[in-house]
């Protein structure tokens, strides 16, 4: 078990960017780098002990700045969309920065995922992490106030990677973040995900209109494609989702603070089994829509149409304009806290 760090590139406002690579006990590899506190690998064993990679990504910095589409990276001042790029908190809009259409997606055009985090590694007798931070000044990309962020990134020797969000402000702020790593059990870039079997314990999700934005309602999943309550290939109803799952889904309640058990994905070839638990109230399944082999990864392998698929633990979508979802507005003296771990094995 242990913990290397090694320069990886320079930021473009001149930034050293640094990768920190943690190994636990039973040989599992975590790299994560302090630009965007992005996730750039993941080795996990498959049911005959080979380690392989099963997140996408690139091999240099210089492709993470260029183009991508949110590989392993954190997103936020606040995940998914907000709808128009504005809001209205204590009688006050707020203009965002439209990146998605009219819409703000994923904290807007220089979100969390483009700055360089300040990192500082820790060690425990079963666990080897990082700890990011950053402070969001007030204004940024249209949100007030100072947001003071941090993300522990937790490897534990029981083969979960745990990630605990924690963040104040000094003014009323919506908040909402995630990580965004795509993920492929069969091994990053290996082919598309559509066999894997998907399990989601949600029984409802947020149907949204032609800009992906919520309508408010929440309908049932049952008798829809979205149904996975019982495990089913994430491919075998894609073709009933016109442009393919990119939703968001209803989680039941748990006690707060209290991580609960909503995803568990499996792959056939190499047995590798993913569990997802999270303190939060929704959860967002995309299955690589727009990815189109533009996006050459790791080794050179052209990324296509479904080669990953996310489930980005958050609060709802839009949840700023849309009074009848759970709040995500965070005031000061209040501490935003979630916790979201992904746990491997094998069967």
């Amino acid at each position: 078990m242990g913990i290397t760090k090694t320069g990886f590139g320079t930021a473009p406002d001149g930034q050293s960017v640094e990768l920190y690579t943690l190994t636990n006990d039973n040989g599992v590899v975590l790299s994560v780098m302090t630009y965007g506190a992005i996730v750039t690998t993941l080795q996990v064993p498959d049911r005959d002990g080979a380690l392989g990679d099963v997140v996408l990504g690139f091999d240099s910095l210089e492709d993470y700045i260029r183009d991508t589409p949110y590989f392993g990276a954190a997103c936020g001042r606040y995940a998914n969309r907000i709808a128009k790029a504005t809001f209205t908190l204590d009688e006050v809009t707020y203009k965002l920065a439209a990146n998605d259409g009219d819409n703000s997606l994923h904290g807007g055009l220089i979100g969390l995922d483009k700055v360089v985090w300040q990192a500082e590694e820790t060690e425990s007798d079963d666990s080897v992490a990082v700890s990011f931070r950053y402070t969001s000044p007030d204004g940024d990309e249209g949100y007030p106030g100072n947001l003071d962020i941090e993300m522990v990134y937790e490897l534990t020797n029981d083969d979960g990677f745990r990630i605990t969000y924690t963040a104040a402000t000094d003014q009323a702020t919506p908040i909402n973040l995630t990580n965004h790593s795509y993920f492929n059990l069969a091994g990053a870039g290996t082919g598309d995900i559509l066999s894997h079997v998907l399990r989601l314990t949600a029984d409802r999700y947020t149907p949204v209109d032609d800009t992906l934005i919520p309508t408010s309602e929440l309908l049932p999943v049952a008798g829809t494609p979205l149904d996975f309550t019982t495990p089913a290939a994430i491919g075998a109803r894609i073709a009933d989702v016109p442009g393919g799952y990119d939703h968001n889904f209803v989680l039941p309640m748990v006690d707060d603070g209290e991580l609960a058990l909503v995803a568990e994905v499996s792959e056939a070839t190499s047995g590798r089994v993913m569990e997802v638990f999270t303190t939060e109230p929704g959860i967002q399944l995309y299955t690589g829509n727009f990815l189109d082999g533009s996006h050459l990864g790791k080794v050179g392998i052209a990324y296509q149409q479904h080669y990953g698929f996310c489930l980005e633990t958050q609060h709802f979508p839009d949840s700023p304009n849309q009074p009848t979802f759970p709040s995500t507005i965070l005031r000061p003296g209040e501490v935003y806290e979630q916790v979201t771990e992904y746990r491997f094995g094998t069967v």
